[in-house]
């Protein structure tokens, strides 16, 4: 199980860098680059999940997709910190902006995948 979780942590964390390097180049100064990576990756997280609820899947694969790919490839650990950057440099509207905008819109993605997921999977 292990090596499951650890196969999928790295192509989830590759898969983070990879966009993450490619959208902080137009990022602005404000950390679109996590937001995109913390919504696509509840969105997923979620078609997955209601994907499984209804498939019987080995535990090796639900493993490798919603702890190793996702837990990988989402960032909310790198949320923390820029929000705190951005509380520090004193752009307080920019963090509340930030804080509320992963929070909403990771929860409406992962009610969006779970319904994507019952019809396309």
């Amino acid at each position: 199980m292990i090596f499951w979780v650890a196969l999928g942590s790295a192509v989830g964390g590759i898969g983070r860098y990879l966009l993450g390097g490619w959208m902080q180049r137009y990022s602005g100064g404000f950390p679109w680059n996590t937001l995109l990576i913390n919504v696509s990756g509840s969105l997923l997280l979620g078609m997955f999940m209601r994907y499984t609820l209804g498939t019987p899947s080995r535990p090796e694969f639900r493993a490798f997709v919603a702890i190793g790919i996702c837990g990988g490839y989402t960032t909310f650990s790198t949320f923390s910190y820029e929000t705190m950057m951005l509380l520090r440099d004193g752009q307080w509207s920019r963090a509340a902006g930030y804080v509320l905008a992963s929070t909403l819109l990771s929860l409406v993605a992962v009610f969006v995948g779970f319904a994507v997921g019952k019809v396309v999977l």
